[in-house]
């Protein structure tokens, strides 16, 4: 018999520990929550300090049962759940389920799933932490008496399957103002000059600066003919040399959401599959002969510390790896975020030594591309900082001041292992001007005005509607995945080009909620809820005040909203073709995953069929049919005849309305890290990368 019994949320992590812990351990799995507050109700008693109503929750019966039956054989109970609110609330269900004393030293916290770690851990149990405790009841309250009061608001006055939440109206409001703000956007003129010039046979470039070093910006075409035409000759004077060595830092190690920005920006990833993928190799995979172990620290952090060992570890591997000269002298004060709870470090490896190349056999192809994404910003983080030689030189003919820039790596430094991405995707590239000295004459080989227009603001991509959540203080790093899962299955928003655009449900929403509910919607407001639930973690405010400050205000705006708020009716929009089944008109309508085309004559003609979209490219195999654009069922694009099932033609390409005119033979938009490719499927012809 076991003498000890540990209970932690999954399986594959139940697998891990217990073999590091051995026989007189039994680890078992509560699959999450055990308990919760009852779905067919709010739950909470508010006229008696919001006092919770938690029932099993359904289906967690049998697992209730098995784990009742091993804690009575067992001498001792650990409850090992995840180092977080989410964790010690699910630690504090378990212990009430299993009638354990909530005080005892029962509670046991990790960072990592690694041996070492877990018998450290095990060394030194703990209470359960109610402000933890409290902090996440206050939370999943303060949501509920939101979703709960509000959602059938909007079921009865809009339509059915609505829902509101506090993370989720903000997050739409976000996408709201800046679709506004592109829409009011008035793009304003201005100019640019490039010029190209030669020292000797060398050519480089160089742009108009100004007017006797002073800073002059063209705003219109007569601006630049006023400059072109104080330029006499092709001959310029180099007035100025600047030679700099300039530092660049690396970047810090990941922390949730920067984790998911990354992802983002360099493996395509949605916020949701890198959370499940962290969640997959914090929790241990198999390494054959190793056994399952935990290959990296928890996801859920805004932390980017890390502790004293990882950074002696990987002092070690970069010495060994690169050499003494990409050792980080000066260990960097972190700057730390004012929203962070440092609760744990930062997200890194755990063991710097388990480089990503030895794992290839044993890891998914995206369990491989987030490992190393995570083991290269990690290792990157604690090297040398890369020292860039920069050359400015300035040009000059007469009153005319061109101005060359230049940059070379002199020593990568961080530089070797990895580059934080960016969301236009630009990196810092070798650009060196020839040698150039003050007095020297270079000739003017080529001078292009160009006329610019100011741009709107982007759209929100996930990423950098994550990193807004989070400047913002909206929501924690455990909620940003499924804020953004939520807003698109309502059919609040939807994704064009991997950009965020609101739908029309999501503006008539909003705009309910602007006008009854508009603190949900302040985003102050909503930043001061997260810090307030920080105070209750802290121990320094209590949760039923939290909720009672929020309730009394919000329970007179649910009952003005009652009375007040107008049902709104959402036409469908007629598609233009008519019903091949019974003839009557086809119209527009709204799911889950997005619009699609019903009969009008519903119920009673139950026809429906997805939106295809005609590229205007006839099919390559039958000859006869189109191409359109169609979804799979993970809603990843691809292109096939418009005569299937009879022609089977499909693309994962774009098919392109031209030949190939090499072969003639059907050309293809191949998607690349940058922009995309044109390419011929059968020969080798291939034209440059479009931006």
């Amino acid at each position: 018999m076991s003498e000890f019994l540990v209970i932690v949320e999954s399986p594959a992590k139940a697998k891990t520990i217990e073999r590091y812990l051995g026989k007189k351990y039994k680890v078992k799995a509560s699959m999450g929550h055990v308990r919760d507050l009852p779905k067919s109700q709010t739950g909470i008693d508010v006229e008696n300090n919001f006092k919770p109503k938690y029932i099993t929750i359904r289906g967690k019966g049998p697992v209730l049962k098995e784990l009742k039956s091993a804690a009575k054989k067992a001498k001792k109970i650990y409850l090992a759940a995840d180092p977080d609110r989410e964790g010690e609330a699910i630690a504090w269900h378990l212990a009430h389920s299993l009638d354990m004393d909530i005080h005892s030293e029962c509670r046991v916290v990790f960072n990592e799933i690694t041996k070492d770690a877990i018998k450290e851990s095990f060394k030194h149990p703990r209470a359960i932490n109610m402000d933890l405790v409290d902090a996440q009841q206050a939370r999943r309250m303060l949501d509920r008496l939101v979703g709960y009061n509000i959602s059938p608001l909007l079921w009865k006055k809009v339509k059915k399957g609505l829902s509101a939440g506090r993370v989720q109206s903000v997050a739409v409001r976000l996408i709201i103002d800046r679709e506004k703000e592109i829409k009011d956007f008035i793009p304003e003129e201005y100019w640019s000059i490039d010029g190209e010039f030669l020292k000797g046979k060398t050519a480089f470039d160089a742009a108009f600066y100004g007017l006797e070093n002073e800073k002059v910006e063209l705003k219109s075409e007569s601006d630049v003919q006023n400059v072109l035409a104080k330029m006499k000759g092709n001959k310029f004077k180099v007035e100025s040399v600047t030679k700099k060595e300039r530092k660049r830092n690396p970047a810090a190690p990941f922390t949730t959401s920067s984790l998911q920005q990354e992802a983002a920006r360099k493996l395509n990833f949605r916020a949701k599959k890198t959370m499940m993928l962290a969640q997959q190799l914090y929790e241990g995979i198999d390494l054959g002969k190793e056994g399952t172990v935990g290959l990296i620290t928890y996801m859920r952090t805004d932390s980017t510390r890390i502790s004293e060992i990882a950074q002696n570890e990987a002092a070690d591997y970069i010495q060994n790896s690169y050499g003494e000269e990409f050792l980080q002298i000066e260990k960097k004060k972190e700057k730390k975020n004012s929203n962070a709870q440092d609760a744990h470090e930062a997200i890194r490896p755990t063991s710097t030594y388990r480089a990503p190349a030895s794992l290839k056999e044993y890891l998914s192809r995206d369990q491989l591309r987030l490992y190393r994404l995570i083991w290269e910003r990690f290792v990157a983080s604690q090297m040398a900082p890369a020292v860039m030689d920069t050359m400015s030189v300035d040009l000059k003919n007469g009153e005319v001041i061109f101005r060359a820039t230049g940059s070379k790596v002199k020593f990568p430094g961080f530089m070797k292992v990895y580059v934080e991405g960016t969301d236009d995707q630009s990196e810092e590239k070798d650009n060196m001007l020839p040698d150039l000295k003050e007095g020297d004459e270079v000739l003017k080989k080529d001078i292009e005005p160009k006329q610019h227009f100011t741009q709107p603001p982007p759209r929100y991509t996930e990423a950098r509607l994550v990193k807004t959540l989070e400047e913002q203080g909206i929501g924690r790093p455990s909620t940003f995945a499924p804020t953004l899962d939520t807003i698109q299955k309502r059919g609040y928003v939807a994704l064009d080009n991997k950009r965020f655009v609101p739908t029309e449900l999501g503006e008539i929403v909003h705009e309910l909620m602007m006008e009854f509910f508009p603190e949900i919607l302040d985003i102050e407001f909503t930043a001061k809820m997260e810090k307030d639930l920080d105070y209750v973690e802290e121990g320094k405010v209590n949760w039923v005040q939290i909720i009672d400050d929020f309730y009394g205000d919000f329970e007179k705006r649910l009952e003005k909203a009652e009375k007040e708020m107008q049902e709104v009716e959402i036409k469908d929009e007629p598609a233009g073709e008519d019903c091949e089944q019974c003839g009557s008109p086809m119209v527009f309508k709204m799911g889950r995953y997005g619009k699609f085309m019903a009969c009008s004559n519903f119920p009673d003609c139950r026809n429906t069929k997805p939106i295809v979209k005609d590229i205007g490219v006839k099919c390559p195999k039958c000859k006869e049919g189109n191409i359109i654009e169609r979804k799979s069922k993970k809603r990843r694009i691809f292109y096939g005849c418009d005569r299937f099932p009879e022609c089977d033609f499909i693309s994962w390409d774009k098919p392109l309305p031209r030949s190939c005119p090499k072969c003639e033979n059907l050309l293809v938009e191949k998607k690349l890290k940058k922009g995309v490719q044109v390419q011929c499927v059968e020969c080798d012809y291939k034209e440059e990368k479009q931006s």
